[in-house]
């Protein structure tokens, strides 16, 4: 088995090739992204290995069919980059990474909350430019507000967990509510509802075509005035300008973003001696009131170990069966 892993780092790298010890697979790193341009590079590869930024639209999978890929193999949960019709159309198997360590997230959640809420960001600049002055860093309570949950998975439910150990109320929102979550004191409600009643809302949905840019203008005019947001989703759940102007009109009170709509030009890469040409971005970076971070709520050793693991795990089964339970088609992706 021959594999080609495209959008390699030196983390990348590293924890496949300890997953690999069990398999003895060849495997051919490319810090190239996937795309319909650099899809040829897969020649002679049975599988192709990709992350959140490659792109395995129609086009690109019908260059990976020509050069004789029969998977694509995700390492991330999401599979909102790759045209699943066009997989299907071309006889190649999607596999994804659907738990790799949600804890991860729901924990980065929770500090960009904290960081955001106490400024504990701005305060480490300060002090180290010897500012010991508090103005400027009030924070509120956490204890006794309202956390809005959009999307109560496996992720969702964690978040919602720790936020009831901070002693906050939480509200959600789901399609399919959890019946655990439920018992253990969270309260079920409308979108509107939740927009309505929440101090925090924070996003833990997957990305689909009901839930591109859930927060939009008209969702930011039914919120609390004043409310924070947090996003460690899909950049796309975000309209980026209508949250700039509600930022600007003090309807939102902050916001905290560890993924965005256009990061496949940024994220995961130094672009520290260039000029960022993302407008939107830049502006963001603007406000004293928005954190970011670049993708990384992943990214512990738990987590990118797991992600190796399976990725690795769901190459062999597919291997040994020609299927595998990690197998994602667009029957059973959209029914």
């Amino acid at each position: 088995m021959t594999i080609t892993v495209f959008s390699t780092k030196r983390w990348v790298r590293d924890a496949l090739d300890e997953a690999n010890g069990r398999h003895a697979y060849q495997i051919r790193y490319l810090e190239a992204r996937l795309e319909r341009e650099t899809a040829a590079l897969a020649e002679g590869s049975d599988a192709v290995c990709i992350f959140v930024n490659d792109n395995a639209d129609r086009d690109t999978i019908e260059v990976l069919a020509e050069r004789g890929v029969k998977m694509i193999a995700l390492r991330c949960a999401g599979f909102n980059n790759v045209d699943l019709r066009a997989a299907d159309d071309h006889g190649i198997i999607v596999a994804r990474v659907p738990a790799y360590s949600p804890h991860a997230v729901a924990e980065h959640a929770v500090g960009l909350l904290l960081t955001l809420n106490r400024k504990l960001h701005r305060a480490y600049n300060r002090i180290r430019e010897g500012n010991f002055a508090l103005d400027g860093l009030m924070g509120f309570d956490l204890h006794g507000k309202t956390v809005g949950i959009v999307g109560t998975g496996t992720i969702g439910r964690i978040f919602a967990g720790i936020m009831r150990g901070f002693g906050t109320h939480v509200v959600a929102y789901d399609r399919y509510p959890n019946d655990e979550l439920v018992a253990s004191g969270v309260e079920y409600v409308s979108l509107k509802e939740l927009y309505q009643r929440s101090d925090v809302i924070s996003l833990h949905c997957p990305l689909t075509h009901e839930t591109y840019h859930l927060i939009n203008t008209y969702a930011i005019s039914a919120m609390k005035r004043g409310v924070m947001i947090i996003n460690t989703s899909r950049g796309a759940l975000i309209d980026s300008l209508a949250v700039i102007e509600g930022l600007k009109n003090g309807r939102i009170g902050s916001v905290a973003l560890d993924v965005y709509e256009e990061e496949a030009d940024l994220f995961f890469e130094d672009l520290s001696g260039e000029v960022i040409q993302d407008d939107v971005f830049v502006r963001l970076l603007t406000f004293p009131n928005v954190l970011i971070t670049a993708h990384q709520a992943f990214f512990t050793r738990e987590a990118v170990g797991n992600i190796a693991t399976t990725t690795l795990a769901n190459i062999a089964e597919f291997v040994a069966k020609s299927e595998c339970a990690n197998c994602i088609t667009a029957q059973n992706a959209y029914g």
